[in-house]
């Protein structure tokens, strides 16, 4: 069996490496590798040669230049779901905080220490008044993104006696069906944010969503309500929020991206990038994070690829090779690739297809060896991105 390369980088969990078989070198070093795991450091894909996948330990990509890995025929990961619970487990909290005055409580108990002991008693009892706040049962919730950690919240908000309203400009189903029945799905941002007190944002940083809360946005949404961002700070337009707080529309931003113009905002409730941060996400999202790249390296198959379609296949105990082609989402490819093998004299014992609208992917197992003049022969056509090889024999 090849052995197989993988450049860590940033600090991957214990956990997640262990899973690593024999023919795996783990390194932080490594110049040239076959698969890279990552967290937020950039990663540019052009910069390692022989590189066929990248994964993610948790789900934004936005550190990665997915685009010129599909062109080059690298598949990305990323880990859904395996950070989901942090997320919710601190957006709960946070806005707890901030409706029940909690931090400015704190303040004011720390203030107490330097008071005479007989006096910190009616103290609090005086003062205690000005921390009052606003329980959230009964409250609505509107949560724009429903992914794991969307879903999660807007379940959570159910829990907790809340109206929910959940909007998502891409569903996947699958993360629908987990919705409670409690919870509105509703079709537009309008309907979700018009009448909600708090809006919690759950979306992925991409073009479409680039600076998506802006002022349009926030004339969407009613006046006092509270916005929560624990997906990508620069999907919120920060001008946009600020004039919003400065002139009382909003009544707060809570948000788990500090800047330079937020931090010292009295509307603004900011912690410091914590929303994936426990040890049990970061060994979730190691664990998954190796398990999709080694059963890639390994087998081809793709899970949770944020640029190749999902595929997976089990080679029976006779497969000699399977043979991996990447195309451009093109009509014939299959027969083109079937015929080529075919007029070589080698019987195609298996063919799994799937596509995603711009990139076709196929797992073709053979009992055979595969002569290399048959993947050069594959490699002329213009529509293909990259074949490998994988030897089970």
């Amino acid at each position: 069996m090849s052995v197989f390369k993988i450049r860590k980088i940033n600090a991957i969990a214990k956990e997640g490496l262990k899973l690593f078989g024999d023919n795996y070198t783990v390194s932080a070093e490594e110049a040239d590798p076959q698969g890279i795991l990552v967290r937020s450091s950039p990663v540019n894909v052009d910069d390692y040669p022989s590189l066929l996948a990248v994964a993610r330990a948790g789900a934004g990509v936005n550190n990665i230049n997915v685009d010129r890995a599909t062109e080059k025929g690298i598949c990305v990961f990323n880990t859904p779901g395996a950070n989901a619970n942090a997320v919710v487990d601190l957006v709960f909290p946070m806005i707890g905080v901030w409706r029940r005055n909690i931090y400015a409580g704190i303040q004011f108990c720390r203030s107490l220490a330097e008071m005479e002991p007989d006096r910190v008693g009616p103290e609090v009892e005086k003062r205690k008044s000005a921390f009052r706040g606003d329980e959230i049962a009964g409250k609505t919730l509107g949560v724009v993104g429903l992914g794991q950690i969307g879903v999660r919240l807007a379940n959570g908000g159910a829990h907790r006696y809340m109206k929910v309203r959940g909007f998502d400009p891409s569903p996947a189903m699958a993360n629908i069906h987990q919705l409670l029945p409690e919870v509105t799905l509703c079709r537009t941002i309008r309907d979700t944010v018009g009448t909600a007190d708090i809006v919690s944002l759950h979306l992925p940083l991409n073009d479409g969503t680039r600076g998506m809360v802006n002022r349009e946005f926030i004339a969407k949404m009613k006046k006092g309500a509270i916005l929560v961002n624990y997906s990508r700070g620069p999907i919120v337009d920060e001008d946009a929020v600020l004039e919003a707080l400065d002139n009382d529309y909003l009544e707060a931003y809570i948000c788990d991206f500090p800047t330079p113009r937020n931090v010292g905002h009295p509307k603004v409730l900011t912690t410091p990038h914590l929303g994936a941060s426990t040890a049990q996400s970061e060994e979730n999202c190691a664990c998954m994070a190796v398990r999709e790249m080694a059963s890639y390296l390994e087998y081809g198959n793709v899970v949770h690829s944020v640029n190749f379609p999902n595929i997976e296949s089990t080679p029976s105990d006779k497969v000699h090779t399977r043979i991996i082609v990447i195309n451009r989402d093109v009509p014939g490819m299959i027969a083109f690739a079937s015929n080529i093998i075919g007029n070589h004299g080698i019987n195609i014992a298996s063919y799994l297809n799937q596509s995603n609208g711009k990139v076709g992917y196929n797992i073709i197992d053979v009992e055979a060896a595969v002569p290399k003049k048959i993947l050069a022969e594959i490699k002329k056509n213009p529509d293909v991105i990259r074949t490998r090889t994988i030897l089970f024999a």
